[in-house]
């Protein structure tokens, strides 16, 4: 597949590493322009090239979302129209200003993205690991202690290309249920943030 990154700071430079690892391309763009991504793109390899978020949008199969949440206005929405986003995005009050729906528990940062690109099938994942374990975390399908990760969605073939991925990755999957569940792996939650099993995390959103 062809993978668009819309933000390409730590988890997106990760996120690009791994698909690149597992034989996909991708299209990298961030907020400065493409010139300033010439380094990753170099590291990356002939399957990395630089772009502008509108060419990355257009460009990727899939197209992850992986800047602060509080720009997600700045995600271009025409040339996503249809497409599986992952968002992985969490919204930090500190950084991103207060959002009252979000606060009052009325919503979640994924469905704000999700309101925002109407065409779009958003998929929640890789929010809730830190960027350096996710590269370095991954192990074969089958392994003991395989780490597993959450997603959440509305639409069940997007969650399986995504889930999909996760696998190649290197990490199981644990569907969280609709978009509106990821809650339940969100700052605080007891699934954001440890190394947990499937059958862990299964736990872990239970109680999110």
């Amino acid at each position: 597949m062809v993978i668009g990154l819309i933000g390409s700071g730590k988890i997106g430079g990760t996120v690009a590493k791994l698909a690149v690892d597992a034989g996909h391309s991708v299209v990298l763009s961030n907020s400065r322009g493409p010139e300033t991504l010439a380094e990753l793109v170099a590291r990356l390899g002939p399957d990395a090239r630089a772009a502008t978020a509108a060419e990355a949008a257009a460009a990727g199969d899939v197209v992850v979302v992986t800047i602060p949440f509080g720009r997600y206005r700045e995600v271009p929405v025409e040339p996503l129209d249809g497409k599986i986003v992952i968002d992985t995005n969490n919204y930090y009050h500190e950084r991103d200003g207060r959002f009252p729906e979000i606060d009052a528990g009325e919503t979640t940062d994924s469905e704000v993205l999700a309101a925002h690109l109407p065409g779009s099938r958003v998929v929640k994942a890789f929010n809730s690991i830190h960027f350096a374990e996710l590269a370095d975390q991954g192990l074969p399908r089958g392994a003991e202690g395989r780490r597993a990760l959450p997603i959440a969605g509305d639409d069940e073939e997007a969650k399986k290309v995504v889930a999909d991925l996760i696998d190649s990755f290197g990490f199981d999957v644990v569907d969280a249920g609709p978009l509106a569940e990821g809650r339940r792996f969100q700052r605080d939650k007891p699934a954001y943030g440890p190394r947990l099993t499937a059958d862990e995390l299964r736990e872990a959103l239970a109680k999110g």
